[in-house]
């Protein structure tokens, strides 16, 4: 694996204005929380974009739930007994950890979340893991709660910030049946935030306890798990971790060896494969594992991770859970109210297929995959070599000098793109520090207006990822810049 570019994503980012510690001017500035710059809000919202464009494609509907909700909602959910992570502190300096992750660190050993306190007391004792600070015993295993309490109106009613955006779908299925005419399956999607106070939040984007999800709940009768769409992806080369190597798989042969149980799982997890390969993700940096009972979800009855492999080991992108009919049956219990829908003349309790993404993973994945050091010269030269069409910035626009009326043209042929593409006009420094500049966000094109723009009307255009350069005429740069100049 090559070297982890996990400090080289975070000093660009907070350079280059993707993303930064929030509150950072303070000294008290809780850790696990990020403002995103106008270069990450830019790459993020790409990346929504590309999802709303799968959820359409889906059929699906969007909603958008509240980010507070009544105690009642995760009593039924489950998540007030059973959303913990294994804490462990330690006896002399009072420093806490998550047990999995700190013996993880510790042996080079991924350790299963779902164990019991015990047999994570075991691990520590047996690996001899003391505490990282003082060097001081650890105590026992205890259970952390990760939902964010809160209270509300004068009389501080007991309600909680939600850890996930499913709920609302669940609980407004009822209405969304009765006034949207859904036909199953029927997907639903949701895109928020959510909130987790995570232990020991670390590495950026990758730990939050404040983060940006974006949750698919597919709806469907158990009986009925055909999928007319699967025609479209049926010869899709999946993926598959299989006996612990990935092996190429299309979704019609997985359905054959009952390596996937279902048409309707083969169908979602192909179309979230396609999703990251449409963002430049290379389908072998891709795999979708399945997961063993020791790490699945409480409610999950089969359970499958898309997973992209970076310079720091493999990172969980989504979780695709199959969860049966495990929510409308507790929110009916809790509410009382009958979850039930007809179905061509046959009454039943939906159950429910999840697509659940980490949004902000995904940014964070993109910089690491995109992000390459190369020698130019005897300079070093740090570029993104993101997807034209992933990128913050699209095109910049340049002209040599801030004078003999090149500026005036430039901010035309700015104004000119601007009507196809995400443009930015730049005029500060030298031309080789604002290709550098341009390199480090990756704008896939710059043009440059020069003294010879003023003859013949051409510009020249640079690529990022090869450096050539190319003479186009202002009036073919629309047509030229579309074709990727290929």
């Amino acid at each position: 694996m090559e070297k982890s570019k996990l400090d080289d994503v975070m000093n660009l980012a907070m350079k280059r204005g993707f993303f930064f510690q929030s509150c950072e001017i303070y000294a008290d500035a809780p850790s696990g929380f990020f403002d995103y710059g106008p270069n990450g809000t830019a790459l993020k919202n790409r990346i929504i974009a590309n999802w709303r464009k799968m959820l359409k494609s889906m059929n699906g509907m969007e909603i958008d739930g509240s980010q507070i909700m009544s105690k009642s909602v995760f009593l039924a959910s489950g998540h007030l007994t059973s959303f913990t992570d294994p804490l462990v502190k330690c006896g002399k300096c009072g420093s806490i950890y998550r047990a999995d992750k700190l013996i993880e660190e510790k042996t080079g050993k991924a350790t299963p979340e779902k164990l019991d306190s015990e047999k994570y007391d075991e691990l520590i004792e047996k690996n001899k893991i003391a505490c990282s600070k003082c060097k001081g015993k650890l105590g026992k295993t205890g259970r952390w709660n990760m939902m964010f309490k809160t209270g509300i109106g004068p009389e501080e009613k007991e309600a909680y910030l939600r850890p996930e955006t499913c709920q609302s779908i669940f609980i407004d299925f009822p209405r969304m049946f009765q006034t949207m005419r859904m036909k199953f399956p029927q997907a639903v999607g949701q895109l928020g935030k959510s909130f987790r106070n995570e232990i020991s939040p670390r590495q950026g984007l990758l730990r939050m306890r404040e983060f940006t999800q974006a949750e698919i709940e597919v709806f469907f009768n158990p009986k009925k798990t055909d999928v007319e769409n699967l025609q479209q992806v049926k010869k899709k080369e999946l993926m598959l971790m299989i006996d612990g190597k990935i092996k190429k798989i299309s979704a019609e042969e997985a359905l054959k060896k009952k390596i996937i149980s279902s048409e309707l799982i083969a169908f979602y997890l192909a179309n979230i494969q396609n999703f990251f390969e449409a963002l430049g993700i290379p389908k072998e940096k891709i795999r979708l594992r399945k997961l063993g009972d020791d790490e699945k979800a409480f409610y999950a009855k089969e359970a499958w991770d898309l997973e992209i492999e970076t310079s720091i080991g493999w990172i969980e992108l989504v979780a695709c859970n199959n969860r049966g009919d495990y929510d409308l049956s507790n929110h009916a219990k809790q509410s009382r109210k009958n979850m039930e829908v007809m179905d061509e003349n046959e009454k039943f309790l939906p159950n429910i297929f999840e697509l659940s993404m980490g949004i902000d993973r995904a940014v964070y994945v993109l910089l690491d995959l995109a992000l390459e050091k190369e020698k130019v010269k005897d300079e070093e030269r740090i570029v993104l070599k993101l997807k034209q069409d992933i990128a913050p910035t699209q095109v910049a626009v340049f002209p040599l000098v801030n004078k003999d009326g090149l500026p005036e043209i430039a901010k035309k042929v700015y104004t000119q793109l601007s009507e196809n593409f995400d443009t930015s006009y730049d005029c500060s420094g030298s031309i080789g520090k604002m290709y550098r500049r341009h390199d480090e966000i990756g704008t896939p094109f710059c043009i440059t207006i020069d003294h010879q723009t003023k003859e013949d009307k051409t510009v020249t255009v640079r690529d990022r990822d090869t450096m050539k350069q190319k003479r186009v005429k202002i009036d073919k740069l629309n047509e030229e810049l579309k074709k990727g100049l290929k």
